[in-house]
């Protein structure tokens, strides 16, 4: 009986412990094949010998591609190490100038004090509007006011063309601009 759930308990413990086993294996197998091990011959197994030999300083250069080990470590660990991603073009390939993000100018509203109007998230008709009740989709329908970092940001991936005073007529949102 003991025998048995020993077993089971070393089964168990293999089994959550293969992964980093096989990484381990590995990241010795790619360090060993990449093992540069320069350095000349040390007089300690030249003792015998009267002459002086003179060696440079013993320099070991060992796993010379760390990437190969953090290449396999990566997919271990959560999504913290992935940054998000702005898609802004520093410089264009035409004019070498900066471009706009169309994805900005399509979601956000930048009023004329610099404040940016978004929509509340999951406010999209096709996202599972039949599970919304009737309340809520009037609630997800209301814009709210983003903060004083993502308004900096958003100035960032547009031009200039983007944050000038556009006057409509019978503007919805003329009592905002103030």
């Amino acid at each position: 009986m003991a025998a048995r759930v020993f077993a089971t308990a070393m089964r168990a413990a293999s089994g959550i412990l293969q992964p980093l086993n096989v990484l381990a294996s590995s990241a010795y197998r790619n360090c060993a094949k990449n093992a540069c091990l320069s350095s000349a011959p040390s007089t300690q197994h030249f003792h015998h010998i009267q002459t002086v030999v003179s060696s440079p300083p013993q320099t070991y250069h060992i796993c010379q591609k760390p990437d190969v080990f953090l290449n396999k470590v990566a997919p271990l660990l959560p999504n913290v190490l992935k940054l998000p991603v702005r898609n802004i073009t520093y410089f264009s390939s035409r004019k070498g100038k900066r471009k706009t993000v169309k994805a900005v100018i399509y979601r956000f509203l930048r009023l004329h004090s610099g404040l940016w109007l978004r929509r509340k998230a999951g406010d999209k008709k096709k996202k599972k509007s039949w599970k919304k009740t009737t309340a809520r989709k009037r609630c997800l329908r209301e814009s709210v006011f983003c903060n004083k970092t993502q308004s900096k940001l958003l100035d960032k991936m547009t031009k200039s063309f983007w944050k000038r005073q556009n006057w409509y007529t019978d503007d919805p949102y003329q009592k905002y601009h103030g």
